[in-house]
């Protein structure tokens, strides 16, 4: 039978993909030789699969990286890209980099039509080709395991011979001095895509406010409007506001998640 907390363990790992027995323990404040029963008992029925310290649904355990990913505040990502969607015309230009955002972006892009579409993700190529008259340039180059991005030499290229109306990028951080990720070349294929765009414009979720990236991609001086579901902390609202930097707060799901 289960317990409420073998139904709360079940529900975080529904919604936040696999986790450490300590990370589960600190959610659910209990102790970890607790967390580790739960566990134990959850695993002997089949519920969980516990791999190399991480403990996940039978499904998640093998799915890649990018799919868990995007699962992560999903709902968030939803409204964010529902409010960028918006914003876009039929018969627009827009250039998208790889990333959940923008991939949730491409799903809520599948009603408009004739878009002219340029990206290194072949998740967004898909979701946008051979539909509505749209126009879909993929990058080339060798396609990350991870992601499905192309990157390198060669999709910098390519891309940087499209002028597009809507440049937009995902981030893997935002603090106070600006964009930034953990992936090199994912930084510079997003620098190289915000000078693409008359409008230049950065899709990320509240989570990745105040994160510590290491990689910069750009400070908010190039960038035009920042979409995200919540308002930025103090320091980073004041940096925007700064460099003149909009801010839109995407309305929330009514599906509540």
């Amino acid at each position: 039978m289960l317990t409420p907390r073998h139904s709360a363990i079940l529900k975080l790992l529904e919604g936040q993909g696999p986790q450490s027995v300590t990370v589960l323990a600190d959610l659910l404040e209990v102790s970890g030789e607790t967390l580790r029963r739960d566990v134990r008992a959850l695993a002997d029925a089949g519920a969980v699969v516990r791999v190399h310290g991480a403990v996940g649904l039978a499904g998640q355990m093998g799915e890649a990286p990018f799919h868990r990913r995007m699962r992560e505040n999903a709902g968030a990502k939803q409204a964010i890209a529902r409010a960028m969607a918006l914003q876009i015309a039929d018969g627009d230009s827009l250039m998208l980099d790889t990333g959940t955002t923008t991939s949730f972006l491409a799903r809520e892009l599948s009603g408009h039509r004739r878009l002219t579409v340029v990206t290194n993700s072949s998740d967004i190529a898909r979701t946008l080709a051979t539909s509505n008259g749209n126009r879909v340039f993929m990058a080339g180059g060798e396609l990350r395991g991870d992601s499905g991005a192309a990157l390198g030499a060669s999709a910098l290229a390519f891309i940087r011979a499209f002028a597009v109306q809507h440049a937009i990028i995902s981030a893997g951080a935002v603090d106070a001095s600006g964009v930034m990720d953990f992936d090199l070349q994912e930084a510079e294929f997003a620098r190289a895509v915000l000078a693409c765009g008359t409008r230049r414009v950065v899709v990320t979720d509240a989570s990745k406010f105040g994160r510590c990236g290491f990689i910069r991609v750009t400070g908010f001086d190039a960038v035009d409007e920042i979409i995200t579901n919540v308002a930025p902390p103090d320091d980073v609202a004041a940096a925007l506001s700064m460099a003149g930097t909009r801010v839109l707060l995407a309305a929330a799901q009514d599906n509540g998640q």
